[in-house]
């Protein structure tokens, strides 16, 4: 199993493959050059006379974009994606390119963005199409230091010198699982719900409250973020000034509820301005949470928000619980998907981000509505079905051109998935577990230049001017 503290990031826009995992790469190896002992910083730290960063594969096709640059920026400069203040995050750039100094405290080391951060588009990394590397030089062009991360989706970082999956060691918890079959004979085997059996496994590595605390956390900014979503207006950053349209979208819905002119389709408005509000904070930088990626980032949020005001009066034991079972159950759906597939768009295309984002959210809402095991295992499975082979063809490197509405298609089929499942019993043809492997293999058949390099698709038939 696969924490759902690994699975929830709480981070800043727009990308957690190029925006949050660089930032967290930066920041661990701008830690480990800084934080040495006294006796050492004199044979060590005074001899580097410069910083070097090179982005390799998509990192390097998409980094303005994906603000893959400004992340690295920040995140040597010691912030992190979790509590970094997006409204001070340009001033800390706008510092660097200034002074040409990066570190914190009083430990500042030279680098100049302009000539030491290389996008290196020639060069095929060896593990993971998103590879970062971090150098110390002297100034005689020795490397003194030298750290190699693969950013595998999101936000998760790895050692490029160890496999993906020694990154997140398995736990020792009282109900492992790592398949769905594996997941649904743990809950007939000891008569759990999914939810209840993550939180058992989740309260083997740390007590409840915080588990708890952590879950309720999420939720908050979650819905905070559609809420900020709504009310910001005007153009998001980049060079296709894509108008912000939550606000006025927002609107319109509210006019037309005061009306007698509801249409039956009026829900799905309302679950795709959700999801909208969302991705638009996440392209302009906003706080998100990954999930389980920032490209994905609306769609569970839009299905919860959804469940809170039209579905909670219908549940039980309470809205608070139901919710908190909704990203229990997710988080086991998404820690299946990163364990066996991935959920990175420059690996396996869109399907690994939107589409899993899909099949969590069909497969917590589902488990809020009361449903069994199966049918959850189902919602999941529909979820992810009907985005197979899904591309990433960010137009301009940006999170925004097909991004923003593809959350809300995702967080539509999501609840559409739901239904389905709850209206049946369980039994399906199609296994998640092979839809799952299915996924794997569709994304390493995918041609390269629709896997978030935008060199295809949308990115090239859509003049950006």
């Amino acid at each position: 199993m696969i924490s759902l503290f690994d699975i929830f990031k709480i981070g800043i826009g727009p990308s957690s493959s190029h925006t949050v995992g660089p930032m967290r790469a930066a920041q661990r190896f701008i830690t480990a050059l800084l934080e040495v002992d006294a006796s050492a910083e004199t044979t060590r730290l005074l001899e580097i006379a410069r910083l070097r960063v090179t982005l390799y594969g998509s990192l390097a096709w998409t980094a303005q974009g994906h603000a893959t640059d400004k992340a690295v920026i920040l995140g040597l400069c010691g912030e992190l994606p979790q509590t970094v203040d997006p409204d001070q995050a340009d001033g800390i750039v706008e510092r660097v390119m200034r002074t040409k100094h990066v570190g914190y405290g009083d430990r500042v080391l030279p680098f100049d963005p302009a000539h030491d951060l290389v996008l290196d588009r020639e060069s095929v990394p060896p593990v993971h199409p998103n590879t970062l590397q971090f150098e110390a030089l002297s100034a005689e062009g020795v490397v003194l230091e030298c750290a190699r991360f693969c950013s595998v989706g999101g936000g998760f970082i790895v050692s490029e010198s160890v496999t993906e999956s020694a990154g997140y060691a398995q736990p020792d918890v009282p109900y492992p699982f790592t398949s769905g079959a594996g997941l649904l004979e743990q809950t007939r085997t000891h008569n759990l719900s999914i939810a209840a059996l993550v939180m058992a496994n989740e309260c083997a590595l740390r007590p409840r409250s915080e588990v708890e605390r952590y879950l309720d956390e999420i939720i908050a900014v979650m819905l905070a973020c559609i809420e900020r979503g709504i009310m910001q207006k005007g153009i998001l950053p980049g060079r296709l000034k894509v108008r912000r349209r939550a606000h006025a979208l927002h609107e319109k819905l509210c006019a037309h509820e005061r009306s007698n002119m509801r249409s039956a389709h009026a829900i799905m408005d309302w679950i795709s301005l959700f999801a909208i509000a969302v991705n638009e904070e996440n392209a302009a930088g906003g706080r998100v949470v990954t999930a389980p990626t920032n490209g994905a980032a609306g769609i569970i949020p839009s299905v919860l928000r959804y469940y809170r005001d039209y579905c909670a009066p219908l549940a039980s034991p309470g809205t608070t619980q139901a919710m908190r079972e909704f990203l229990l159950t997710a988080s086991a759906i998404g820690g299946l998907f990163k364990l066996n597939a991935s959920i990175s768009g420059a690996e396996v295309g869109c399907q690994g981000e939107v589409g899993v984002a899909s099949s969590m959210a069909a497969a917590g809402l589902a488990a809020a509505l009361g449903g069994t095991p199966e049918q959850i295992e189902d919602a999941a499975e529909i979820g992810m079905e009907h985005h197979l082979g899904m591309t990433c063809d960010p137009v301009a490197g940006l999170v925004q051109i097909p991004c923003i509405e593809r959350n809300a298609f995702g967080a539509v089929k999501a609840v559409n998935a739901a239904s389905l499942a709850l209206n049946g019993d369980g039994a399906h043809l199609v296994s998640l577990d092979q839809v799952i492997r299915t996924m794997a293999e569709t994304g390493r058949d995918m041609n390269q230049r629709y896997k978030e390099t935008s060199l295809g698709g949308l990115a090239v038939n859509l003049p950006e001017c």
